[in-house]
């Protein structure tokens, strides 16, 4: 399979000029939302955990752009990106992360808690790895409905070791359930590298012992990605039960934004964002192929920058949640 991938990027591969817009947008819009996050979180309007994107966003835009209407996605606390993806309004977002009624969970979820049933976005979940079940949940219920939809569940590689993730591969494949498994590896568990809490290098082999398939890709690149996610979503999509990928990738900033990550040096993050960028990866093909020039690509940032700068605006003017609000949505 790592053939068809490495060809997915190549420029006689390349989809064509709208769709590589499309996934180059997608990918600047989480990148610029999340560092105006980082600048709010910074001036004290966020409070609690805020986990940034800044790096991953290949991963769920080209895996979003196999999905089809009525696809689950469930996921981390790093969730803001998947939102996006999902076609959530970054001023939703965007409220919601500031506490603000205006938000999906009317200022009641924060950064760590957002749903929305319209656009089949099942959250971000704090607990590691608490999401993988629910996941498969999902996947449950669309096989027993019969409705050709497949649950898209996104874990770290930190949240690979953890138990609950094997039980759900075990019911996942005796029940043959419709769930791409989505192993996030970004090379940090928090603070710690995967060599040092991880015995196998290779995670996508995990699903070996219950007959999952599964394939390591480069997570770094959106075609890629997207390719690897066509292969994922069609065998499942085809009755024939999970598939795990595991993406590579990597996060620039820290685990949340109270890491200042210096379990890893300067170095090896400049390396990264000089020679593997994913928004600029892309950038680069597209110049090749003469798909945009400079100024098209200003113009795509100048327009994803006032769409960020409207979202933190509403923010900032959207009331607080009324203090009776403190006795709502709860279970008792």
């Amino acid at each position: 399979m790592a053939g068809t991938a490495e060809e997915a990027s190549s420029p006689g591969n390349a989809p064509d000029a709208e769709t590589l817009k499309r996934h180059y947008t997608d990918m600047l819009l989480i990148r610029r939302f999340e560092e105006k996050a980082g600048q709010l979180y910074g001036m004290g309007l966020i409070g609690g955990f805020c986990h940034l994107y800044i790096g991953q966003e290949a991963v769920v835009v080209g895996l979003q752009a196999c999905a089809e209407e009525g696809d689950q996605v469930v996921t981390s606390y790093r969730d803001h990106g998947h939102m996006l993806a999902c076609g959530m309004e970054p001023k939703g977002v965007m409220a919601e992360l500031t506490g603000r009624e205006g938000g999906y969970s009317r200022g009641k979820g924060g950064s760590m808690h957002m749903f929305s049933a319209e656009k089949a976005f099942y959250g971000g979940h704090g607990i590691v790895g608490a999401q993988v079940p629910i996941g498969a949940g999902l996947a449950f219920a669309n096989r027993y409905r019969k409705n050709g939809r497949v649950s898209f569940t996104y874990f770290g590689d930190g949240a690979a070791n953890q138990g609950q993730v094997y039980e759900t591969f075990n019911m996942a494949a005796l029940w043959d359930l419709p769930v791409v498994f989505v192993i996030e590896n970004n090379q940090y568990a928090m603070g710690t590298a995967q060599a040092r809490s991880t015995s196998t290098p290779a995670l996508y082999t995990r699903g070996e012992a219950f007959g999952i398939p599964g394939e390591e890709v480069d997570g770094m690149d959106v075609l890629k990605v997207k390719d690897a996610g066509m292969r994922a979503v069609e065998h499942c999509r085809g009755g024939q039960g999970p598939y795990i990928l595991e993406v590579k990738t990597y996060r620039y900033r820290g685990h949340s934004m109270s890491d200042p990550a210096k379990y890893r040096t300067r170095e090896e993050v400049s390396r990264m964002r000089e020679s593997r960028d994913p928004i600029e990866g892309l950038r680069k093909l597209m110049l090749e192929l003469g798909h945009l020039d400079d100024a098209g690509f200003k113009e795509i940032d100048k327009a994803v920058r006032a769409q960020v700068n409207d979202a933190a605006q509403f923010a900032q003017e959207s009331p607080e949640p009324d203090a009776s609000e403190l006795w709502t949505d709860v279970y008792a």
